[in-house]
């Protein structure tokens, strides 16, 4: 029997798990010039090692470097009857396929061509956004994970997220 470990792996490589679930990817990459602002969608983006993402506002040489959160997150709340879609959240990547939240801190994630490092799982929302004053709570805080970027590389939509284990190779 499979340990729960087994399962979020599995279901979070690039080729995809046994049962024929599609693989984990990146659906949208998401930047916005400064914080505070809206994140929109680009075609791609360039993470730079200890960085982030070139040219968003949230990058930098601290440990949150690229906010993830998952389109089956985002989807929670348009069933709560919001209007809300990638970048909406102020997350740099949406993602496909993948159970965040439960990657321990510390688990290298394959994203494209990049290498990155889980640092952060939620954060402590300070103010709340407009989506909690719209739906009385945010999936942001709980469902969203961070990354320092190791290795840069371009990624866009439709880039496979490969789970790796503590060393950079396969778990």
């Amino acid at each position: 029997m499979e340990s729960c470990r087994e399962k979020m792996h599995v279901a979070g490589t690039a080729g995809g798990d046994r049962a024929g679930r599609a693989p984990a990817t990146i659906v949208s990459v998401n930047v916005s010039a400064a914080r505070g602002e809206h994140k929109r969608p680009v075609a791609a983006g360039r993470l730079r090692a200890g960085y982030g993402i070139a040219g968003d506002g949230h990058a930098g040489s601290w440990h949150r470097q690229v906010s993830l959160l998952g389109e089956e997150s985002i989807r929670k709340m348009r069933d709560r009857g919001l209007d809300v879609g990638p970048g909406d959240f102020a997350e740099n990547l949406t993602t496909r396929g993948i159970d965040l939240p439960s990657l321990p801190v510390g688990t290298r994630l394959r994203l494209g061509a990049a290498l990155t490092e889980v640092t952060q799982i939620g954060k402590r929302c300070h103010d709340r956004c407009e989506i909690f004053r719209q739906a009385g709570d945010c999936v942001m805080p709980r469902e969203g994970i961070f990354v320092r970027v190791l290795e840069g590389g371009e990624i866009r939509g439709g880039d496979a997220i490969e789970v790796l284990d503590g060393t950079g190779g396969r778990s």
